[in-house]
């Protein structure tokens, strides 16, 4: 649904055009703006309270620098809506993170104007560093290159590594940190507390009214006290900021805090910076979800709310008379806690997603046994092995896409000690309209390549809370990896009394003829409805949930080899080193030579668009499923009807 632009928005279709309004207008710019986000999210859905905050950041941005050749990155790119609608994409705007539309997150093949596709946190400064001194070899000493990263995206330690690296060139580098306390939920660590203003400092404001008292007392300065104590603060201040900022002893100039509201301020500091050479850091502070007061309020809530009421704040929800489906990371949350109240050892890990993944249920319920570690899965993944050493036993959540950042640490740290980490992994699959940096495309195919580790995938929510109980119940000689997909599941009775499931073991879902259907985790639903279908049109192909693709279930493998010279694998993952490869790989070496076709995701790049959408596109939803066993299915159908 295309949403109308206020008047002044409507004639910026780049920031050409912006450049052509006095500064004064840039403050009705940014409310038209502000304005336009609310219309079109609240009808279309996407990521909102990040992209609210940073709408005078953004104005001010392309008013002053000569975008694109000045080069802007925003990190994670939740945060960068008003960049595309001033640089000529309001027009398809109301697209946005649609199937087939444009991209929720910036994409160099999309525009010029997004030097660097991001999705992943703390990945700006070394790509800004990388264009920088690409810039200086060139010889292009007047171009502009800046980050715009979050504090939260501070915490990971990609980003010190490039603030590291940044200090000793002398390249052209403005780092903006655009400083609300925010990631998604609310920052955590040392770095947080630092970050804030030093003016809200408990012991700079002790330190300051003992200087007022004593001050006060001195007759000779009388009713003028005050404005020399305002003085000898100011002086204070500065030196305390010269003397122990983190950023100055990394060679930075910086600057700030200052109002990141203030669109005509941050247009001319932003100009003084463009004349100020090497690497400096501007430090803004914001108010995610600013200009939206329910928004402002409970930010984590209205990251990315989906549909709502603009005007009375009410989040539309699909309304049915039926119980739904928990999500599975609800399923993962709440089974946190009864594990938990049962077996003392279990600690929860999470690297800063707590409400996305729901350990935020547990970290509610039991606050010293739940970390939230920042965006830092690296850490996440060692912390936890550190935990296991100890005789714990660390749940370590993080989404699958993500545990890509982490694989050292799981094969370094955890593997090859044989420590009893359980690795859940959320998002697994297709994610949807957050599109290929966050598909969880590739864990199975990377897990099950690593010693020790037990890969396994639950089909219903009654599995996921089986193989969580399985996980803990016993030393598995090494780590326990359990992925499932982002959204609902299929179970309304799903809280059951919990089972023991055999490490290894799959099962049986019916039996057929012709032609054998394996499947591993959620994506064996699409499996079981196409056997519904396919039964009723005269074709009985038989369905077996793997459930483990590491170790294998060889004895159910022999059965179906032994029985079936026509199979096929499904699987919502990769399928280059995935399961299907896992089950040629068994047959192969069983010297079995049925004909084997693997579904799954393609060697290639899927962009964004519902899981449905996607998997019908990849090939292996119920209805790919349907044609692909009636077409291996057609030659012994057409002899039957010769005989």
């Amino acid at each position: 649904m295309e949403v109308q632009a206020g008047p002044l928005l409507s004639q910026i279709n780049s920031p050409t055009d912006l450049k052509k309004l006095n500064v004064k207008e840039l403050k009705e710019v940014c409310r038209e703006l502000r304005q336009y986000i609310i219309d079109v999210v609240s009808v279309n859905g996407g990521h909102f309270a990040a992209n609210l905050g940073v709408v005078e950041l953004t104005v001010a941005l392309h008013y002053v620098l000569n975008t694109p050749y000045d080069q802007l990155v925003w990190d994670v790119g939740h945060q960068a809506y008003g960049h595309k609608i001033l640089t000529g994409r309001r027009g398809v705007f109301h697209t946005n993170r649609v199937y087939k539309g444009i991209s929720g997150f910036p994409k160099r093949s999309e525009s010029e104007f997004d030097t660097f596709g991001v999705g992943h946190s703390s990945t700006s400064i070394s790509a800004a560093l990388g264009m920088a001194v690409a810039s200086q070899y060139k010889g292009e000493t007047d171009r502009q290159h800046v980050a715009i990263i979050g504090d939260g995206s501070m915490t990971a330690g990609m980003a010190f590594e490039a603030l590291n690296h940044a200090g000793i060139e002398n390249s052209n580098l403005l780092v903006i940190l655009n400083d609300n306390c925010m990631s998604i939920d609310p920052n955590v660590g040392a770095l947080k507390d630092y970050l804030t203003d030093i003016t809200t400092s408990k012991s700079y404001n002790r330190f300051r009214d003992d200087v007022s008292a004593v001050l006060s007392k001195i007759s000779e300065l009388g009713p003028d006290a005050h404005k020399v104590v305002k003085k000898i603060e100011k002086s204070i201040k500065g030196t305390i900021l010269k003397k122990s900022n983190l950023f100055e002893s990394l060679k930075f100039r910086y600057f700030g805090p200052i109002d990141g509201h203030d669109v005509e301020h941050l247009a001319k500091v932003i100009e003084d910076l463009k004349h100020i050479p090497g690497p400096k850091l501007l430090h803004c502070v914001t108010v995610k979800g600013k200009g939206f007061a329910l928004a402002e309020k409970d930010q984590t809530k209205w990251h990315a709310p989906g549909l709502f009421d603009k005007i009375t704040g009410e989040i539309k929800k699909t309304v049915s008379d039926k119980p739904q489906p928990p999500k599975y990371q609800d399923v993962f949350g709440h089974t946190m806690v009864e594990l938990a109240q049962q077996n003392d050892k279990i600690m929860g890990v999470t690297p800063a997603m707590p409400s996305g993944c729901s350990l935020n249920i547990m970290m509610k319920a039991m606050p010293n046994r739940a970390f939230d570690v920042g965006i830092a899965e690296q850490h996440a993944v060692t912390f936890s092995a550190g935990l296991a050493t100890q005789g714990l036993i660390p749940y370590c959540n993080i989404y699958s896409s993500f545990m890509q950042r982490a694989f050292d640490q799981v094969v370094h740290d955890v593997a090859l000690q044989k420590l009893p980490v359980v690795f859940c992994l959320d998002r697994a699959g297709m994610a949807g309209a957050d599109g290929p940096t966050h598909h969880g495309a590739y864990d199975i195919s990377f897990f099950r390549s690593i010693p020790n580790m037990i890969v396994s995938a639950p089909m219903n929510e009654e599995e996921l809370r089986n193989l969580m109980y399985t996980a803990q119940l016993k030393n598995h000689g090494g780590p326990f990896s359990i992925r499932y997909p982002r959204g609902n599941g299929v179970m309304t009775d799903w809280q059951r009394p919990f089972k023991e499931i055999e490490v290894g073991k799959g099962r049986k879902i019916c039996d057929g003829e012709d032609i054998a259907i394996i499947t591993l985790g959620s994506i064996g639903n699409e499996a079981v409805k196409a056997c519904l279908e396919l039964n009723q049109e005269g074709y009985h192909p038989a369905h077996y949930d793997l459930r483990f693709v590491k170790p294998l279930d060889q004895k159910m493998l022999h059965e179906v080899f032994s029985k079936f010279d026509k199979v096929i694998t499904v699987e919502d993952g990769c399928v280059q080193g995935g399961m299907g490869s896992a089950v040629l790989e068994f047959m192969a070496d069983n010297n079995y030579s049925s004909k084997i076709v693997r579904l799954g995701i393609p060697d290639r790049v899927i962009e964004h668009g519902e899981q449905k959408e996607l998997w019908a596109e990849c090939g292996y939803d119920s209805n790919s499923i349907i044609k692909e066993v009636k077409k291996m299915a057609m030659p012994r159908v057409t002899e039957s009807l010769v005989g």
